[in-house]
């Protein structure tokens, strides 16, 4: 690719293989139009979007056998998009979206790596207004905390794209912003599960992946 560099990679999820490209150096950067600066993306996050974290996999592993008939389904923040992928392949009505420049594009292009229909994409900045994308009955992400600000945007955004019964899976890698997000969703009025997941280093710490529900029967 023209400006970075990227590489291919390998990922069994369940029962089936999953081929990803993702950038190859975590350093990079590239914007020779503005884009990403005028989306508010710093050099240092640029990259972020397009590697493959151990989040990511938790997440993607989790939908593999997550009960979707019949939901509208959302993924934000899908980078390169393997929780999207994992979702095309099971026939969900899944919708992909994310504010990076460059997201659609690797979406797209991993879509045709591994033989699968086009995804639907939105570009949905969580401050929004984002008055076509609608609601949701399932909205899912991974390594979406990150920031001071993230827990109130992140919030927001699915306060304005969620269905008055909806559920909301976020995995994330065990980082301190996982309770200011839980407060606030407590708030909406959903109640809170969890598990964790274990990275491939043993010193790391454990990921979580969170559960909200809402109006559930």
């Amino acid at each position: 690719m023209p400006g970075y560099s990227v590489e291919t990679t390998t990922h069994r999820i369940g029962a089936q293989i999953y081929l990803v490209r993702s950038l190859r150096d975590r350093q990079q950067y590239w914007d020779p139009d503005g884009q990403a600066e005028r989306a508010g993306i710093s050099s240092a996050a640029w990259p972020i979007f397009g590697v493959l974290w151990p989040a990511g996999i938790a997440l993607a592993q989790e939908m593999n056998g997550f009960p979707v008939a019949g939901m509208k389904i959302l993924e934000v923040g899908c980078g390169i998009g393997l929780c999207s992928l994992v979702l095309q392949r099971r026939g969900a009505n899944i919708t992909a979206s994310d504010h990076h420049p460059l997201a659609e594009e690797f979406l797209r292009y991993n879509s045709e790596l591994n033989g699968l229909p086009p995804i639907k994409y939105r570009n949905a900045p969580w401050a929004g207004p984002n008055p076509d994308l609608g609601r949701f009955d399932l909205i899912v992400g991974s390594d979406l905390l990150y920031e001071p600000g993230h827990p109130a945007l992140l919030a927001a955004f699915l306060a304005c794209h969620t269905e008055s019964a909806a559920q909301v899976i976020v995995a994330d890698p065990g980082r301190t912003r996982c309770g200011q997000f839980s407060t606030k969703m407590t708030a909406e009025g959903y109640t809170r599960g969890e598990q964790r997941f274990h990275f491939d280093n043993p010193t790391a710490p454990r990921g979580r992946i969170l559960s909200f529900a809402r109006g559930q029967k």
